[in-house]
């Protein structure tokens, strides 16, 4: 195991130096404009609905570099926690989320930022509880920089119709 931590050590060190001598920055997504777009949503956050009842609490930290946001989100009720992974992939030029919950089901969204109405938004198709095809948007809204509003829709109908299951309305700590 030490022998492992050794040699991993050793080539993160190499690759520092080999970027340092091709003058490559080692760390490309602080300078890169497309990975600070969802910076909004950093910080630590009390999450109501739009009535003003608590739904949860989340953390989003800047994390790896700069290059990828971790979300730890846990329920009011403590029951129900979950993290995602948000991070501009440039190999395709989208947005994506991997989404993980204590109940074990996973969402891959993908998505892009709109500087016009400084949103993120987010796609992903999921299986239902009974097998039909969902469609989802997930849309997080820059209100300001202490206020996020995130909107989580569904649609079984191929996107004739949509459902909000989410309407979180994030209130920055502090």
């Amino acid at each position: 195991m030490r022998t492992f931590f050794l040699v991993a050590l050793i080539s993160i060190i190499s690759t520092l130096s080999t970027y340092a001598q091709q003058g490559q920055n080692p760390q490309p997504c602080y300078q890169s404009s497309e990975y600070r777009q969802f910076d909004f949503w950093i910080g630590e956050w009390d999450v109501s609905d739009k009535n003003g009842q608590p739904q949860g609490k989340s953390k989003i930290e800047l994390i790896l570099n700069g290059c990828v946001l971790l979300e730890n989100w846990t329920s009011a009720q403590g029951v129900y926690a979950g993290k995602s992974l948000n991070y501009f992939n440039r190999l395709n030029g989208k947005w994506e989320q991997k989404w993980i919950d204590n109940s074990g089901v996973p969402i891959e969204f993908s998505g892009t930022y709109s500087t016009e109405d400084k949103a993120m938004y987010y796609t992903a198709e999921t299986i239902g509880q009974n097998g039909e095809k969902v469609l989802n948007k997930l849309t997080f809204y820059k209100k300001s920089a202490a206020y996020v509003n995130q909107v989580w829709e569904q649609s079984t109908d191929d996107g004739k119709t949509w459902n909000t299951v989410f309407d979180g309305h994030y209130k920055k700590r502090g």
